[in-house]
């Protein structure tokens, strides 16, 4: 995977930007984009990071806003033009392409998962798993992409300058048997493995904590270079949903801390998946001396059983 600049950041910084240079002048979008014969949805995606300047954009803004420094004007240029760049994940048709533009360059990523195994912690068998058990169902072709997409945003985690990651995961994550208790002996064991890293912490929720501020709720709060701004990427049956207002991610990150302290500690918490771990293996053994004890009973007798 390329370590590029992702161009989905490089829409955000130019727009937040953008936008203040426009708020010093004390201009409204509507007054802007009326200067320049722009159309107030042109400017506003513009400065929100959906939608890409050209140059000349670059310019007439410039003009406006009274940017004469030569630097300053080449470092929006050249913001500009790395934000139509293609990135690697906009060959997969992804959903959430805008998430993975945004997690490739985050400088630290916390999230809460309240069923199901982080998707930068996932093993492709419980990916594929949970794909085969979604609505509306992807065909295999389809499938497997979306898994080699999700393999492919893991090695953020690995790389020279990777992000700290921080998980809470809810203990009905561990109790969910995606893919059958092997895929789950294998997940609960990169579970492990990923902990290992310095730049990982997983916790674990567990039940007994009873009600807590993320009850039936699933959030990504992503952490940018400056000055981009940060984000709270939250899913849901219904879509999912970006969350870029401060009071939002001061309120979201106020939630995480709250998960964190109430959660089992890391190494409580890899005690717990272990355990579990090995309650799955031990399922799986015994699953397997039955299946030769009753093999041999056909075979032989009854007492032969024991």
């Amino acid at each position: 995977m390329s370590e590029a600049r992702s161009p989905t950041v490089r829409r955000r910084e130019l727009g937040a930007l953008l936008r203040r240079l426009r708020t010093e002048k004390r201009l409204t979008v509507e007054q802007a984009a009326d200067r320049l014969l722009f159309s107030m949805s042109k400017l506003s995606r513009m400065e929100t990071g959906h939608g890409v300047a050209t140059p000349r954009d670059i310019r007439d803004l410039c003009d406006l806003y009274g940017v004469t420094d030569g630097a300053q004007r080449d470092h929006m240029m050249n913001l500009a033009a790395e934000a139509k760049r293609q990135a690697w994940w906009q060959s997969y048709d992804l959903g959430y392409a805008t998430y993975a533009g945004l997690e490739a360059e985050a400088v630290s990523i916390s999230a809460f998962q309240s069923s199901v195994v982080h998707g930068l912690l996932q093993t492709a068998e419980y990916a594929r798993a949970g794909h085969e058990g979604a609505m509306p169902l992807l065909n295999p072709d389809q499938i497997e992409l979306q898994i080699e997409a999700k393999l492919t945003r893991q090695r953020i985690l690995t790389r020279e300058d990777p992000p700290r990651f921080n998980v809470v995961l809810d203990e009905a994550a561990l109790h969910r048997v995606i893919g059958g208790r092997q895929v789950m002996a294998a997940q609960l064991t990169k579970i492990l493995d990923m902990a290992a890293l310095r730049n990982v912490t997983v916790q674990v929720l567990p039940y007994e904590v009873g009600a807590h501020p993320a009850v039936e709720s699933n959030f990504t709060i992503l952490q940018l270079p400056d000055p981009t701004p940060g984000v709270v990427f939250v899913e849901g049956l219904i879509g999912s949903t970006y969350l870029e207002r401060d009071d939002d991610l001061i309120r979201y990150q106020m939630i995480f801390r709250k998960l964190e302290s109430i959660a089992l500690s890391p190494q409580g918490s890899l005690d717990v998946i272990r355990r579990f771990l090995h309650e799955y293996k031990g399922s799986l053994q015994a699953a397997w001396e039955f299946q030769i004890c009753t093999s041999g009973c056909r075979r032989y007798s009854q007492r032969n059983c024991g």
